[in-house]
């Protein structure tokens, strides 16, 4: 069962609350989709059903002109490959953090939890993307990752971390 996903953003946060509707909506489909590739996504609590709990806590806009320049020129791509080694940031990128709780439906036992933060890359193939790409690109990474780890543990093939 999935959990409607939230946005934890503060009152500094940058993104408008249209855009936190949007990115929670996005990244429930996401989950949706990928899940059910793999499982009967419940409706509602009951025995075997997980639930899983999502929130947003940030998501940075890419800056798309900007971004293709520092890829595309072989001088600026140098100095991002620079930064990226010093910051572990390319320049002018986006990304997203998020948290996730994984809980028995049944007993409320936590099962697994953990937060990750994940930016865009420097590859060329995404260098002229929308400014909210790089998010998007990260809450469908996850949603994958989520599939396959849930599918893993289920088939006793991994555990927790």
């Amino acid at each position: 069962m999935i959990e409607p996903v939230t946005f934890w953003g503060d009152e500094t946060s940058k993104v408008s609350l249209a855009d936190q509707h949007r990115f929670v909506n996005f990244f429930y489909v996401a989950l949706d989709q990928e899940l059910s590739k793999q499982f009967q996504v419940a409706d509602q609590e009951g025995p075997d059903v997980v639930e899983l709990h999502v929130a947003l806590i940030d998501v940075a806009a890419a800056t798309p002109g900007l971004r293709t320049i520092t890829i595309v020129i072989p001088q600026a791509r140098l100095l991002g490959t620079i930064r990226r080694g010093v910051t572990d940031s390319y320049p002018f990128v986006g990304g997203a953090q998020a948290e996730f709780r994984l809980t028995d439906s049944a007993t409320g036992e936590v099962l697994a939890a953990g937060v990750d933060r994940r930016i865009g890359g420097g590859s060329a193939s995404t260098a002229a993307q929308w400014q909210w790409g790089d998010a998007e690109n990260v809450m469908r990474a996850w949603a994958k990752l989520a599939a396959e780890r849930l599918s893993a543990w289920t088939k006793a093939t991994a555990k927790p971390a």
